[in-house]
Protein backbone atom coordinates (compact mmCIF):
# COMPACT_ATOMS: atom_id res chain seq x y z
CA UNK A 1 0.00 0.00 0.00
CA UNK A 2 1.29 3.48 -0.91
CA UNK A 3 2.15 5.83 1.57
CA UNK A 4 1.03 8.93 1.74
CA UNK A 5 2.37 12.49 3.47
CA UNK A 6 5.11 10.68 5.66
CA UNK A 7 8.13 12.90 5.77
CA UNK A 8 11.05 10.66 7.34
CA UNK A 9 13.92 11.94 8.25
CA UNK A 10 16.59 11.19 5.38
CA UNK A 11 19.05 8.06 5.82
CA UNK A 12 22.73 8.93 4.38
CA UNK A 13 22.48 8.23 0.74
CA UNK A 14 22.51 9.23 -3.09
CA UNK A 15 19.10 10.35 -3.72
CA UNK A 16 18.21 10.91 -7.37
CA UNK A 17 15.56 13.81 -7.85
CA UNK A 18 12.91 14.56 -10.32
CA UNK A 19 12.58 18.60 -11.03
CA UNK A 20 10.30 20.66 -12.81
CA UNK A 21 10.29 19.94 -16.97
CA UNK A 22 9.13 23.89 -17.66
CA UNK A 23 5.96 24.45 -14.84
CA UNK A 24 7.46 24.76 -11.19
CA UNK A 25 4.16 23.42 -9.80
CA UNK A 26 4.98 20.38 -10.70
CA UNK A 27 7.86 19.72 -7.98
CA UNK A 28 6.44 16.86 -5.81
CA UNK A 29 6.34 17.52 -1.52
CA UNK A 30 8.22 14.35 -1.57
CA UNK A 31 11.27 16.15 -3.67
CA UNK A 32 10.78 18.88 -2.28
CA UNK A 33 11.25 17.78 1.10
CA UNK A 34 14.52 15.77 0.19
CA UNK A 35 16.18 18.68 -1.48
CA UNK A 36 15.63 20.98 1.71
CA UNK A 37 17.01 17.95 4.12
CA UNK A 38 20.41 16.83 2.18
CA UNK A 39 23.78 18.13 2.72
CA UNK A 40 24.01 19.27 -0.65
CA UNK A 41 22.68 19.09 -4.23
CA UNK A 42 24.84 17.89 -7.50
CA UNK A 43 23.28 19.29 -10.74
CA UNK A 44 24.35 19.67 -14.37
CA UNK A 45 23.77 24.09 -14.05
CA UNK A 46 24.38 25.37 -10.72
CA UNK A 47 22.69 28.85 -12.22
CA UNK A 48 19.43 26.75 -13.18
CA UNK A 49 19.03 24.61 -9.83
CA UNK A 50 19.54 28.32 -7.74
CA UNK A 51 16.58 29.52 -9.35
CA UNK A 52 14.67 26.05 -8.53
CA UNK A 53 15.92 26.40 -5.37
CA UNK A 54 15.53 29.84 -4.52
CA UNK A 55 11.27 29.53 -5.38
CA UNK A 56 11.02 27.07 -2.76
CA UNK A 57 13.05 29.04 -0.13
CA UNK A 58 15.29 26.24 -0.10
CA UNK A 59 19.30 26.72 0.41
CA UNK A 60 21.98 24.06 0.05
CA UNK A 61 25.57 24.05 -1.27
CA UNK A 62 25.54 23.04 -5.24
CA UNK A 63 27.90 21.43 -7.03
CA UNK A 64 28.21 21.47 -10.35
CA UNK A 65 28.16 17.15 -11.75
CA UNK A 66 28.00 17.14 -15.20
CA UNK A 67 29.78 14.81 -18.52
CA UNK A 68 32.75 17.09 -18.73
CA UNK A 69 33.52 17.37 -14.85
CA UNK A 70 32.39 13.96 -14.16
CA UNK A 71 35.92 12.52 -13.59
CA UNK A 72 36.79 15.45 -10.98
CA UNK A 73 33.76 15.70 -9.24
CA UNK A 74 32.45 12.11 -9.05
CA UNK A 75 35.29 11.21 -6.47
CA UNK A 76 34.23 14.21 -4.15
CA UNK A 77 30.14 13.06 -4.27
CA UNK A 78 31.37 9.99 -3.34
CA UNK A 79 33.82 10.90 -0.47
CA UNK A 80 30.56 12.61 0.94
CA UNK A 81 28.27 9.90 0.96
CA UNK A 82 30.97 7.78 2.56
CA UNK A 83 31.26 9.81 5.18
CA UNK A 84 27.18 9.75 5.58
CA UNK A 85 26.69 12.43 4.13
CA UNK A 86 23.43 12.97 1.90
CA UNK A 87 23.59 13.81 -1.61
CA UNK A 88 20.52 14.73 -4.37
CA UNK A 89 21.35 14.37 -7.50
CA UNK A 90 19.48 16.58 -9.81
CA UNK A 91 19.20 16.99 -13.95
CA UNK A 92 18.33 20.69 -15.23
CA UNK A 93 15.03 19.86 -16.10
CA UNK A 94 13.25 16.63 -15.36
CA UNK A 95 14.20 12.96 -14.73
CA UNK A 96 18.33 12.45 -14.10
CA UNK A 97 20.35 9.85 -15.92
CA UNK A 98 17.26 10.35 -18.94
CA UNK A 99 19.79 11.68 -21.37
CA UNK A 100 21.71 13.51 -18.90
CA UNK A 101 24.77 12.43 -17.24
CA UNK A 102 24.84 10.68 -14.00
CA UNK A 103 24.69 6.62 -14.26
CA UNK A 104 28.55 6.34 -13.43
CA UNK A 105 27.68 8.17 -9.71
CA UNK A 106 24.80 5.60 -9.64
CA UNK A 107 26.77 3.00 -10.28
CA UNK A 108 29.57 3.43 -8.19
CA UNK A 109 27.52 4.83 -4.98
CA UNK A 110 25.68 1.30 -5.05
CA UNK A 111 28.92 -0.59 -5.54
CA UNK A 112 30.58 1.19 -2.76
CA UNK A 113 27.44 0.20 -0.72
CA UNK A 114 25.59 3.17 -0.45
CA UNK A 115 21.93 3.43 -0.34
CA UNK A 116 20.71 4.94 -3.47
CA UNK A 117 17.44 5.99 -4.28
CA UNK A 118 15.23 7.68 -6.84
CA UNK A 119 12.30 9.68 -6.65
CA UNK A 120 10.21 9.96 -9.16
CA UNK A 121 8.74 12.96 -11.26
CA UNK A 122 8.53 14.82 -14.68
CA UNK A 123 9.55 13.15 -17.53
CA UNK A 124 9.65 14.87 -21.21
CA UNK A 125 9.79 11.99 -22.98
CA UNK A 126 7.38 10.19 -20.85
CA UNK A 127 4.96 12.89 -21.24
CA UNK A 128 4.88 13.30 -24.55
CA UNK A 129 4.06 9.46 -25.11
CA UNK A 130 1.04 9.93 -23.27
CA UNK A 131 0.02 13.30 -25.43
CA UNK A 132 1.08 11.97 -28.78
CA UNK A 133 -1.78 9.29 -29.51
CA UNK A 134 0.58 6.94 -30.47
CA UNK A 135 1.13 3.05 -29.38
CA UNK A 136 2.92 3.22 -26.35
CA UNK A 137 3.04 -0.72 -25.77
CA UNK A 138 6.66 -0.65 -26.79
CA UNK A 139 8.77 2.32 -27.28
CA UNK A 140 12.13 2.89 -27.87
CA UNK A 141 13.97 5.74 -26.20
CA UNK A 142 16.79 7.56 -28.80
CA UNK A 143 18.06 10.68 -26.29
CA UNK A 144 19.26 13.52 -28.71
CA UNK A 145 19.72 12.45 -32.69
CA UNK A 146 23.29 13.25 -34.57
CA UNK A 147 23.49 16.58 -35.86
CA UNK A 148 24.79 16.01 -39.32
CA UNK A 149 22.06 14.49 -42.18
CA UNK A 150 23.86 11.62 -43.04
CA UNK A 151 24.81 10.27 -39.81
CA UNK A 152 20.65 11.25 -39.14
CA UNK A 153 19.36 9.26 -41.39
CA UNK A 154 21.82 5.80 -40.51
CA UNK A 155 20.72 6.39 -37.02
CA UNK A 156 16.80 6.33 -38.36
CA UNK A 157 17.75 3.04 -40.60
CA UNK A 158 19.45 1.37 -37.59
CA UNK A 159 15.52 1.59 -35.92
CA UNK A 160 13.40 1.02 -39.35
CA UNK A 161 12.38 -2.06 -38.26
CA UNK A 162 11.49 -2.00 -35.20
CA UNK A 163 8.30 -2.58 -33.64
CA UNK A 164 7.88 0.48 -31.33
CA UNK A 165 7.41 3.78 -30.97
CA UNK A 166 10.52 6.35 -31.31
CA UNK A 167 10.94 9.09 -28.90
CA UNK A 168 14.03 11.57 -28.92
CA UNK A 169 14.86 14.62 -28.01
CA UNK A 170 15.82 17.36 -30.77
CA UNK A 171 16.97 21.35 -31.08
CA UNK A 172 13.89 23.59 -32.26
CA UNK A 173 16.59 24.70 -35.09
CA UNK A 174 17.77 21.38 -36.32
CA UNK A 175 13.99 19.97 -36.24
CA UNK A 176 12.89 20.76 -39.77
CA UNK A 177 15.97 18.74 -41.25
CA UNK A 178 15.62 16.28 -38.57
CA UNK A 179 12.21 15.48 -39.69
CA UNK A 180 13.31 15.37 -43.47
CA UNK A 181 16.20 12.39 -42.77
CA UNK A 182 13.35 10.75 -40.56
CA UNK A 183 10.64 10.87 -43.60
CA UNK A 184 13.59 9.58 -46.09
CA UNK A 185 13.99 6.78 -44.27
CA UNK A 186 11.08 5.88 -42.49
CA UNK A 187 8.23 6.98 -45.33
CA UNK A 188 4.77 8.43 -44.19
CA UNK A 189 4.31 7.02 -40.51
CA UNK A 190 2.21 8.93 -38.28
CA UNK A 191 4.49 11.49 -36.01
CA UNK A 192 3.69 14.08 -33.08
CA UNK A 193 6.36 16.85 -32.36
CA UNK A 194 5.83 17.87 -28.42
CA UNK A 195 6.59 21.34 -27.74
CA UNK A 196 7.30 23.33 -24.76
CA UNK A 197 5.49 20.78 -22.20
CA UNK A 198 3.84 21.85 -19.43
CA UNK A 199 5.07 25.53 -20.02
CA UNK A 200 2.08 28.55 -21.51
CA UNK A 201 2.92 27.75 -25.24
CA UNK A 202 2.59 23.63 -25.02
CA UNK A 203 2.31 22.27 -29.04
CA UNK A 204 1.44 18.84 -29.94
CA UNK A 205 0.98 18.86 -33.63
CA UNK A 206 0.23 15.17 -35.09
CA UNK A 207 0.29 13.95 -38.89
CA UNK A 208 2.42 11.92 -41.11
CA UNK A 209 6.20 12.52 -41.37
CA UNK A 210 6.18 14.11 -44.89
CA UNK A 211 3.40 16.50 -43.73
CA UNK A 212 5.56 17.52 -40.92
CA UNK A 213 8.58 17.55 -42.49
CA UNK A 214 7.31 19.96 -44.77
CA UNK A 215 5.61 22.13 -42.25
CA UNK A 216 8.56 22.71 -40.22
CA UNK A 217 10.62 23.60 -43.72
CA UNK A 218 8.13 26.45 -44.56
CA UNK A 219 7.36 27.28 -40.91
CA UNK A 220 9.52 30.13 -38.70
CA UNK A 221 12.25 27.98 -36.08
CA UNK A 222 10.17 27.09 -33.45
CA UNK A 223 10.93 27.93 -29.78
CA UNK A 224 11.13 25.85 -26.93
CA UNK A 225 12.20 22.16 -25.81
CA UNK A 226 10.99 19.46 -28.53
CA UNK A 227 10.18 15.84 -28.35
CA UNK A 228 9.24 13.92 -31.26
CA UNK A 229 7.51 10.51 -31.11
CA UNK A 230 7.28 8.69 -34.10
CA UNK A 231 4.73 5.16 -34.65
CA UNK A 232 5.74 1.85 -35.50
CA UNK A 233 5.98 0.65 -38.53
CA UNK A 234 2.52 -1.05 -39.86
CA UNK A 235 2.39 -4.55 -39.92
CA UNK A 236 0.96 -6.03 -42.71
CA UNK A 237 2.20 -9.03 -45.04
CA UNK A 238 4.63 -8.03 -47.24
CA UNK A 239 2.88 -7.89 -50.51
CA UNK A 240 -0.14 -5.74 -48.65
CA UNK A 241 2.61 -3.69 -46.99
CA UNK A 242 4.58 -2.84 -49.57
CA UNK A 243 0.85 -1.76 -51.62
CA UNK A 244 -0.17 0.56 -48.96
CA UNK A 245 2.91 2.03 -47.94
CA UNK A 246 3.41 2.73 -51.86
CA UNK A 247 0.01 4.61 -51.46
CA UNK A 248 0.25 6.31 -48.47
CA UNK A 249 3.73 7.75 -49.02
CA UNK A 250 2.67 8.65 -52.76
CA UNK A 251 -0.60 10.39 -51.02
CA UNK A 252 1.23 12.15 -48.97
CA UNK A 253 4.37 13.05 -51.23
CA UNK A 254 2.08 14.79 -53.71
CA UNK A 255 0.62 17.12 -51.45
CA UNK A 256 4.27 18.15 -51.05
CA UNK A 257 6.43 17.59 -54.33
CA UNK A 258 5.61 17.72 -57.93
CA UNK A 259 4.42 14.20 -59.66
CA UNK A 260 8.43 13.28 -60.82
CA UNK A 261 9.65 14.14 -57.52
CA UNK A 262 7.28 12.39 -55.51
CA UNK A 263 7.50 9.08 -57.64
CA UNK A 264 10.87 9.23 -57.69
CA UNK A 265 10.98 9.72 -53.95
CA UNK A 266 8.54 7.00 -53.21
CA UNK A 267 10.66 4.24 -55.43
CA UNK A 268 13.62 4.77 -53.14
CA UNK A 269 11.81 3.68 -49.81
CA UNK A 270 9.85 1.05 -51.58
CA UNK A 271 10.04 -1.94 -53.98
CA UNK A 272 7.49 -0.87 -56.86
CA UNK A 273 8.75 -0.02 -60.52
CA UNK A 274 9.28 4.16 -61.13
CA UNK A 275 7.25 3.40 -63.86
CA UNK A 276 4.19 1.85 -61.85
CA UNK A 277 3.96 4.41 -59.12
CA UNK A 278 4.69 7.76 -61.83
CA UNK A 279 1.18 5.93 -63.42
CA UNK A 280 -0.54 6.00 -60.12
CA UNK A 281 0.74 9.71 -59.53
CA UNK A 282 -1.00 10.55 -62.39
CA UNK A 283 -4.41 8.68 -61.55
CA UNK A 284 -3.82 10.80 -58.37
CA UNK A 285 -3.33 14.18 -59.77
CA UNK A 286 -5.99 13.93 -62.25
CA UNK A 287 -8.34 16.82 -62.69
CA UNK A 288 -6.29 18.86 -60.08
Amino acid sequence: MAEFGSQQILKPGLYVVATPIGNLGDLSPRAKHILAEVDMIACEDTRVTARLLTANLIKKPLVPYHEHNGPVARPKILAKLASGGKVALVSDAGTPLISDPGFKLVAEAQDAGHLVSAVPGPCAAVMALSLAGLPTDRFLFMGFPPGKSKARQSWFKAEAKTHASLVFYESAKRVADCLKDAADVLGARQAAICRELTKRFEEVRRDNLLALAAHYSEADTPKGEIVVVIGPPAEHSHDDATALDMEALLTAALKHMSVKSASAFVAELTDVPKKTIYARALELTKGR
